[in-house]
């Protein structure tokens, strides 16, 4: 076989399998989210994670209650983001359970993943839009691809979407990425986020790039969909300001541990030397 048929053959496995997954996703219809649980909507229990001979995470336990808003804070390459990743079901822990609405996705069937993931919406770093494709195409691409609904219905949550994030939809639907201001990016990947109506969003750095107003529109944001759309929401952050305006609680990473969670007033209280270090 030559390099060019094993080439060609790579690219049909990849088309193959990605046409199964769409086909998995979209054969579970939107009644087969899993049903919501009693407890706490993410449960980390004593989770270990390595990469070689650097452990990022060493006995992390934390949950993210109903309703509430939980930031993670922490300095550079300690394991913030891999906590998004662990509950995406993207890494697995070398130790430790990862529970979504009461299923532990560390050791779920892919088809149990899918579904757990429906009740999920991602906010990344950068916004991470498809640069090619306009707003309306960016924001109902997770309905293109993953549901039934019709046009008109995709249409109808696209513009719903861009009014719950303050965008006019008129005024930007037809917009690419490149057209936009790095706040209307922000704004239009969360949108893209909750336009199949989440029950969880994680947010990996929201605020990163902004000027102090945009940042200050963002996080309004974040606590006026907490409240509309009733979610449960993890923020990865570095921004303290930012973290102790939307949380009901924080949470602050060191060392691959959790040195202190609570509320944000009881972290100003707190005499950790390293917690005072890092508010200073």
């Amino acid at each position: 076989m030559t390099y060019d048929s094993l080439d060609l053959w790579d690219s049909q496995m990849r088309k193959e399998i990605r046409e199964e997954v769409r086909k998995s996703l979209a054969d579970l219809g939107e009644e087969s989210r899993i049903p919501l649980s009693t407890g706490p909507v993410v449960e980390l229990s004593d989770l270990y994670l390595a990469f070689g001979d650097y452990a990022v995470l060493k006995g992390v336990s934390l949950d993210l209650r109903r309703g509430e808003t939980l930031s993670v804070l922490g300095g550079s390459g300690v394991g913030k983001s891999t906590i998004l990743r662990l509950i995406l079901g993207l890494s697995l822990p070398d130790s430790g359970e990862v529970r979504v609405e009461g299923q532990d996705i560390s050791n779920a069937p892919l088809t149990q993943v899918l579904s757990l993931r429906r009740n999920m919406g991602m906010v990344f770093q950068e916004a991470a839009l498809f640069d090619s494709l306009s707003v309306y195409d960016n924001v109902g691409f997770y309905l293109h691809e993953h549901t039934r609904l019709s046009e008109d219905e995709i249409g109808r949550r696209v513009r719903e979407s861009l009014e719950l994030v303050d965008l006019e939809p008129e005024q930007v639907m037809d917009l690419l990425p490149a057209e936009l201001s790095g706040g209307m990016k922000k704004r239009v990947g969360i949108a893209r986020a909750v336009a199949h109506r989440p029950r969880l969003l994680l947010y990996d750095e929201p605020t990163s790039g902004l000027d102090p107003i945009t940042t200050r529109t963002i996080n309004d944001l974040i606590l006026k969909l907490q409240n509309e759309l009733d979610v449960s929401s993890i923020v990865v952050t570095h921004d303290i300001r930012s973290a102790f305006r939307i949380s009901n609680r924080v949470a602050l990473l060191f060392g691959g541990v959790l040195v202190f969670i609570g509320a944000p007033e009881e972290m100003v209280a707190s005499e950790d030397e390293y917690v005072r270090e890092f508010l200073r």
